[in-house]
């Protein structure tokens, strides 16, 4: 990070490494590209960060450039739901076939390498909130995916699946994170319902994302635990791990409850003054938000002019008058006062 930096540019910077909105990560990059101070120092930056910006605002307005017009699919998905996963993985790890399974989705699923060529949403319910999971291309070094790294961008954490009953899963698995390594994407760090965000990169272009790998193809395997701990013991890896089949549905029924739990999701129901609260859409937040970040998804005008708000459940006493800075917990039912 060269020295000097203004305080403008450090602000900027804050706010790209915070957001996951491909819009909103654009205009925080025009914003350092404003802010940052013009000498030789930066020039690199300065470059990348133009990069960036060229990258990220082709593709939201509609994908890879062929032949100079615009068209294609969409590289960068916004987030919906409560978190979005990315899926990611060598070629052949049942990706898809996971996709389709937890989100219902029609992604395209063949026995061969490479289906999938562009991001795929779906949504994954648990309860009474979605979580997003994206399926994306194999990552591959003999295949590689430019546009990799700014789909990555939006996501949450990511899912990395392999094919438990393959050789060469091993292998594989150090192929994806050298890969993913040359596009500055680390898989690893905390999740954000374990433990506090680890200390900032100094490179404000290194992604860290949360991770959990599911090993595919379990298939009822009474031996699925042991060579699940085969896997871990000679990966040396420290994501968290869990044995699931696409095929026969084994330990898919774990993978939304635990990522509700590590993802820190809250849930917080809104109702208004005399009414009952409204408990079929919550909010969702992160653990240690506030009753203003509730009023910020509501509405920019009721945040700016919040005078107080009222909450009911593990939180607060019943009905407890609170400020705009209270923590909210999962389940809180809050009446906002603007």
């Amino acid at each position: 990070m060269p020295a000097n930096l203004s305080p403008e540019y450090k602000a900027a910077e804050a706010a790209f490494r915070k957001t996951r909105d491909p819009h909103e990560r654009l205009g925080t990059l025009r914003e350092m590209l404003r802010t940052i101070p013009k000498h030789k120092g930066t020039e690199h930056l300065q470059a990348d960060i133009k990069a960036r910006i060229k990258d990220l605002a082709d593709q939201i307005e509609g994908g890879l450039r062929k032949g100079g017009v615009h068209g294609g699919p969409t590289l960068v998905i916004r987030p919906e739901g409560a978190a979005q996963l990315a899926l990611l993985g060598p070629p052949n790890a049942g990706k898809s076939s996971l996709h389709a399974r937890l989100t219902g989705s029609s992604a395209h699923v063949g026995p061969y390498p490479f289906t999938t060529q562009y991001p795929e949403a779906g949504m994954l319910p648990f309860e009474d909130v979605h979580l997003q999971l994206v399926d994306l291309p194999p990552v591959s070094a003999e295949h590689p995916v430019p546009w990799l790294v700014n789909s990555l961008q939006t996501a949450d954490a990511a899912l990395l699946v392999v094919d438990l009953g393959d050789p060469e899963c091993v292998d594989q698995l150090q192929s994806v994170q050298d890969v993913l390594a040359q596009q500055r994407v680390t898989l690893g760090g905390p999740w954000p319902g374990d433990a506090d965000p680890s200390a900032l990169e100094e490179d404000p272009f290194a992604l860290r994302l949360p991770a959990l790998l599911l090993a595919n193809k379990a298939d009822g395997s009474a031996d699925a635990d042991a060579e699940l701990q085969v896997l871990r013991d000679l990966s040396r890896a420290q994501w968290p791990m869990l044995a699931v089949s696409a095929e026969s549905a084994q330990g898919l029924g774990e993978v939304g409850p635990w990522l509700f739990r590590h993802l820190g999701i809250v849930r917080v129901y809104t109702k208004l003054p005399g009414h009952a609260a409204d408990k079929h859409r919550p909010f969702t937040l992160r653990r240690g938000q506030t009753v203003g970040d509730v009023a910020r998804q509501v509405h920019g005008d009721v945040a700016r002019s919040l005078r107080y708000a009222r909450v009911w459940g593990h939180s607060a006493f019943d009905g407890q008058h609170v400020g705009p800075e209270h923590v909210v917990e999962d389940g809180d039912v809050v009446e906002l006062h603007a």
